[in-house]
């Protein structure tokens, strides 16, 4: 190998040369170096007199009896071994990352799955994926997609479809949207609710940048909704329901939500709404081309199957 320097070309020492010359300087005799990285005696000696010449300096000092290590052999002794323990560790890092479902995995979530999912998820991953080091991320829908672009999130697990060029979508399930009423309400505790009933009704909606408020919109308008829903908002869904028991309208929430947060308090319903009921649909999305779309397409699988026990509809690979 050689390199430019200035327009001059210095040849530089092999790997199998520091080998030789490391195990040298450790051993202090020929054989036994020969004999403990699996080389002859005379390739050693070889490989030891290209590295003086290669490096033009005297390493090695030898008598009829023994090996000594020169001045300069002594320093340059201690170089040759912190390079050949890089590279070691540059082999195994290698084979680290060639391994599936090792390393680290940066998975972004958004707010209204992640406490209802990730039980699911993590348990999943200990269970399974025990050398995987996840790092999980909660931030909004836009924010988790400016990080899987910019290639500081890996995988993220939110509503889809995204609709965002160099991104793959790996639909997980659907589920239904739920209607969450305080007691008294009229809606409470039926089921069959026409979509229409939520033109009439004062729902109460989270804060600008959830995907969960631009769904409950959209859905509105399909009721034929026009004036927006009132004003009143909330940062997370836990808040948003205890609104609801305090009696100031009602809300939405996914299905998967529903029992952890409506155990939180007595003053709560549900209704149920008729087929086709307004539902989302969850996915794991990636970048178009990860080094590690297999990987993300196996645990795709793997999450559907983990998933199944939760009240959602479980999607194949391709839908």
């Amino acid at each position: 190998m050689t390199v430019s320097n200035g327009g001059a070309r210095r040849r530089q020492p092999s790997l199998a040369q520091l080998r030789a010359f490391a195990a040298v300087a450790e051993h202090l005799h020929f054989r036994d170096a020969a004999t403990a990285i699996g080389m002859s005696q005379p390739a050693l000696s070889g490989a030891v007199a290209a590295l003086e010449e290669t490096l033009g300096v005297t390493l090695l000092e030898r008598t009829a009896r023994k090996v000594l290590l020169s001045p300069a052999g002594e320093r340059l002794a201690v170089r040759a071994k912190a390079v050949l323990e890089e590279v070691a560790a540059l082999m195994e890092e290698a084979e680290a990352v060639r391994a599936p479902f090792t390393g680290v995995l940066r998975l972004g979530v958004i707010p209204t799955a992640a406490p209802y999912l990730l039980p699911t998820v993590l348990g999943l991953v200990h269970d399974r994926y025990p050398d995987l080091d996840l790092q999980v991320h909660e931030e909004q829908t836009t924010s988790l997609v400016e990080g899987l672009t910019t290639g500081r999130l890996d995988l993220l697990l939110l509503a889809v479809p995204l609709g965002v060029p160099g991104v793959v979508e790996l639909p997980l399930f659907d589920e239904d949207f739920v209607l969450v009423t305080p007691l008294g309400h009229a809606l409470g505790g039926r089921e069959g609710i026409p979509r229409e009933a939520l033109g009439e009704l004062d729902l109460l909606l989270l804060d600008e940048g959830h995907c969960l408020r631009d769904q409950a919109l959209d859905i509105c308008r399909e009721a034929g909704r026009k004036d927006a829903p009132v004003t009143t908002t909330a940062a997370g869904l836990s808040t948003l329901v205890q609104l609801v028991a305090g009696g100031l309208g009602v809300t939405l929430l996914p299905r998967s939500a529903v029992k952890v947060e409506t155990d939180r308090s007595s003053k709560l319903r549900t209704g149920y709404f008729a087929e086709p009921a307004p539902a989302r649909r969850i996915g794991l999305a990636m970048r178009t081309g990860a080094a590690r779309g297999a990987e993300y397409t196996e645990l795709a699988g793997a999450l559907r199957e983990a998933l199944r026990p939760l009240p959602v509809r479980v999607l194949g690979g391709s839908d």
